[in-house]
């Protein structure tokens, strides 16, 4: 007999009841779910923006490694413009309404190498400033360079490298903001990361660089690159940047322009490697890059990413204003492929960057390791003084050793921006 409470229920029913709890209990229990795959249904945008990543890397030519990174699909100069080449044609597209509007005017100041006179060419620095005439022919100059140019961020000085004896554009340079992790820049300063944030400030970036033809034949890319080492940029420098209020500490950040970092778009180079005039050297190699980062995503595979962010409210969509810290296209990639479970390594692209620092005085790198001390700037030159030690010691030389250069006709500029590399003629000797 089993008694609950005041009631008795008959033998056999004790066994039954406690079935039937069993039983109201399994039904109420919610079921496991199954183990989360990483496989995401075929018409999900998980799924969508799956295939758009992996579709674009197979079109670049990457094959992938068993440990998740990517594999380069060959070696070189042309590999490194391959990679960049769609990134590029969208560069081209967006800016096609902007050359219909200023091709037929911009393609005058660029030379023809029949009116150059080598030994009357006299450099100048013209500062650009934004929404001008030079703005626009500053832009249209980079639209030849066959790695896309990148738009900056922060602080930014840019100018227009011009030939006074021939009224000219020689090429252009611009003055950012530097990245904030570089491994072969912080180990040589021997900066820990709370010396990097306090200091970082000395520094700039040239991530525009380089001469436009005919001048770059005469080697003018090193003239130019000597350039940045001038009184005029540091002046610059201390005239806009020198007392300012950081966006992102909110602190006052009185400083001085120290050191210059670039790095070159197709790995080694002959150009800035141990770049002196007059023994003062103005860029010495620090080492290379890791080859990670973003640049085989292209602007059009980034705006699926941020719709894709920006549909699950996530806030790396939209949060790209300076003073939200740095790299935020980098960290937004980095959210997209977490959440789509694609392993972090394909950011690994594996080209590898020479790295060039230019100090602006002989103890430039000692006050950025220890913040102490003033900077000696006694070796610093003019762009005028410049000029002439570069004349005379690769421009005139470069002109009597490879004259072809006479050539060049400025309308192949238009070719070049259409990815067309022009083959120049060596010209006929007058004894011939």
């Amino acid at each position: 007999m089993v008694v609950i409470g005041r009631a008795t229920l008959a033998p056999g029913w004790g066994q039954m009841a406690k079935r039937l709890i069993k039983a109201r209990r399994s039904i109420r229990a919610p079921k496991k779910k199954n183990k989360k795959s990483n496989v995401a249904r075929p018409f999900t945008p998980e799924a969508k923006l799956k295939r758009s990543i992996r579709a674009h890397f197979k079109a670049l030519g990457f094959t992938k490694a068993q440990d998740g990174t990517l594999v380069l699909p060959g070696s070189g100069k042309e590999i490194v413009r391959k990679l960049h080449g769609s990134q590029r044609a969208e560069r081209l597209d967006q800016s096609a309404a902007f050359l219909k509007r200023t091709s037929a005017k911009a393609i005058l100041h660029f030379a023809n190498g029949a009116e150059i006179d080598p030994t009357k060419i006299q450099l100048k620095l013209i500062r650009v400033e934004s929404d001008t005439k030079n703005a626009d022919l500053f832009r249209f100059a980079t639209l030849t360079w066959s790695v896309p140019v990148s738009a900056g961020f922060g602080r930014r000085l840019r100018y227009l490298v011009w030939d006074e004896g021939h009224q000219r554009l020689v090429g252009v340079i611009a003055l950012g903001d530097p990245v904030f992790n570089l491994s072969v820049r912080d180990n040589l300063i021997k900066w820990t990361a709370a010396d990097r944030a306090k200091r970082l400030v000395g520094v700039l970036d040239a991530y525009v660089l380089g001469a436009v033809p005919p001048y770059n034949m005469l080697l003018c890319g090193k003239a130019v690159a000597c350039l940045l080492r001038s009184r005029e940029v540091f002046n610059d420098f201390k005239r806009f940047y020198g007392n300012t209020v950081g966006i992102i500490s909110g602190k006052n950040k009185r400083t001085q322009l120290l050191a210059v970092t670039t790095t070159s778009s197709m790995g080694r180079s002959s150009v800035y490697n141990r770049l002196r005039l007059a023994e003062q050297l103005y860029m010495d190699p620090i080492g290379y890059t890791v080859g990670w980062g973003h640049f085989h995503i292209t602007d059009r595979l980034f705006e699926e990413i941020r719709k894709y962010l920006r549909a699950r409210r996530d806030r790396y969509a939209s949060n790209h204003q300076f003073g939200d810290g740095p790299n935020w296209r980098l960290r937004a990639i980095r959210q997209a492929l977490r959440l789509l479970e694609i392993n972090e390594s394909v950011l690994k692209h594996g080209i590898q960057r020479e790295v060039f620092l230019c100090p602006f005085g002989p103890n430039a790198l000692e006050i950025l390791a220890t913040g102490k001390g003033k900077l000696d700037i006694s070796t610093l030159k003019t762009v005028h003084e410049i000029s002439d030690l570069a004349r005379d010691r690769w421009i005139v030389p470069r002109a009597l050793r490879m004259p072809e250069f006479r050539a060049w006709k400025r309308e192949a500029i238009l070719e070049l921006i259409e990815g067309v590399v022009p083959t120049l003629e060596r010209p006929m000797s007058k004894a011939s």
